[in-house]
């Protein structure tokens, strides 16, 4: 079984140079949140926060392979995934016998989607029944 990627990020994408991701679980959904790129897609500002919540999700995983690490095959879908800083819908062979064992069990639901985001410095997966895109505004410097 091969494996299928779906880019699902249009319009949007985390600043490749920015650090400050950040995962929150609550009773219906885990949340990944980020600086969106505003440097190269309109509607957005800098310092801008938006964040992916995943619903119906039964695990994620937070590690730290950049894009250096998956330019030197350090990631499991190094030569298989189109483009290193996308976030995919993956289908099909997900290489599981490659994978690291340091997911966090949220068991909020079925999971029956894989989901893969490219960060900046880090990799997320987890695996959710869906998703949707929340702008969190401006974060202001403390």
């Amino acid at each position: 079984m091969s494996t299928e990627f779906i880019k699902l990020n249009d319009n949007w994408n985390a600043d490749p140079n920015a650090a400050g991701e950040s995962v929150a679980i609550t009773e219906d959904c885990v949340e990944l949140s980020f600086f969106v790129n505003a440097w190269a897609y309109e509607g957005f500002h800098e310092e801008e926060r938006i964040a992916l919540r995943f619903y119906g999700c039964t695990r994620y995983h937070l590690e730290g392979t950049n894009d250096e690490g998956w330019y030197s095959g350090q990631c499991r879908f190094s030569k298989l995934a189109p483009e290193w800083g996308e976030f995919y819908q993956v289908k099909g062979d997900l290489k599981l016998n490659e994978c690291s064992s340091d997911w966090i069990e949220v068991t909020q639901g079925q999971g029956e989607n894989h989901y893969l985001f490219y960060l900046g410095d880090n990799t997320f997966e987890c695996d959710a029944t869906s998703f949707e895109l929340v702008n969190l505004g401006i974060s202001k410097p403390e």
